[in-house]
């Protein structure tokens, strides 16, 4: 009896191990491939997060030094403009003492002027700064705080002041921090604040990462990483979000980003314990790639429209388009790319 009870202990843990392996992406071959060209641009640390303003030139990039704050040093971090016309980046945000951006997020304010939305994983605690951008620098408006804030991952603003934010843990620490990892347990959430209370709006969702709105504000995407899947959800004038759809993407999901056509771009990551590796160690790589998922009819398709093996850049976070211009960032590298993309790719 004991041997059966062995036996089948260990078939067990064997179908869960390929299964973790698969969904991991352990398996994946990785074919480098990009119809257009790209330069490596280097300025940033830890570009993991890229945003056009919009009918501008400027891209804002969050950038932050993970890997020496995981040494135990203390470093700011800090929201750069990057001029897609000479291709250097200016630091625009203020001398915060305590900035460890992360999402980001822009708003069209009523008259016109870009509001930015920023994570940050501030030593005092998880935050969103809320920034005015006035003659191409930021000026904090506001510190938003709250139990809302688990685990903050990326967030998307649908007003002057209120916001969804993804959390990608329950757990901040400790066996079921690993667990949730590992497992792939669906434990992560979405919290809507509306500038004064925070409210649950999803749960169950296997680490929600990136997330967006459609230009008319009527439709929410939402990435779960460590289940490949992008949702779609309609937002309701409560703001509550009903799922429509799921796309199985078939890779690990991060940043969203939309271009002028209204086509979702992602950077993601096709071999999780490749990132997992390379957050552990610069000399590891971890493989980029970036989907574009275009919109037509409310049918969704996903392309592949850029895969490296990480020696061009390692471990991509976000594609950000604009035109024939693709922006692509990363969680730990001292770089972005910014490409040419081919005609049949150009959004216009």
């Amino acid at each position: 009896m004991k041997k059966l009870i062995a036996l089948a202990a260990f078939v067990g843990l064997s179908v869960w191990l390929v299964g973790f392996l698969h969904d991991a992406g352990q398996f994946k071959d990785i074919n480098p491939h990009f119809a257009g060209q790209c330069d490596i641009i280097p300025g940033v640390v830890g570009a993991e997060d890229i945003s056009f303003v919009p009918g501008s030139s400027i891209a804002l990039v969050s950038g932050y030094d993970r890997r020496i704050t995981q040494q135990g040093q203390d470093v700011n971090g800090g929201i750069f403009a990057y001029n897609l016309e000479n291709k250097k980046f200016t630091k625009i945000s203020p001398p915060l003492a305590d900035f460890r951006p992360h999402g980001i997020s822009l708003y069209q304010m009523p008259n016109g002027q870009p509001r930015v939305f920023v994570i940050n994983h501030s030593q005092g605690g998880h935050a969103v700064n809320i920034f005015d951008l006035i003659d191409d620098k930021l000026e904090l408006f506001k510190t938003i705080k709250g139990p809302g804030l688990i685990s903050p991952n990326d967030l998307v603003a649908v007003g002057p002041e209120q916001f969804y934010v993804s959390n990608d843990h329950k757990y901040l620490a400790g066996v079921m921090r690993l667990l949730e990892d590992y497992l792939s347990l669906k434990l992560s959430s979405v919290v809507y604040f509306d500038g004064q209370d925070s409210k649950n709006i999803l749960s169950g969702i296997g680490y929600a990462n990136g997330i967006n709105v459609s230009t008319d504000g009527k439709t929410v995407y939402l990435s779960a990483l460590t289940q490949g899947l992008v949702n779609i959800y309609a937002r309701q004038s409560n703001n509550e979000l009903s799922l429509m759809q799921s796309i199985d993407s078939g890779t690990g999901v991060d940043n969203i980003e939309l271009d002028e056509n209204g086509d979702l771009w992602i950077g993601a990551h096709p071999k999780l314990l490749a990132f997992v590796g390379h957050a552990k160690d610069r000399e590891k790589l971890a493989p980029s790639q970036v989907l574009k998922v275009s919109v037509s009819d409310g049918v969704y398709k996903v392309q592949e429209v850029l895969l490296d093996s990480g020696a061009l850049l390692s471990a991509s976070s976000v594609g950000a388009v604009k035109g024939n211009r693709l922006l692509v960032g990363a969680v730990f590298d001292e770089k972005i790319l910014d490409c040419v993309l081919p005609m049949q790719l150009t959004a216009f």
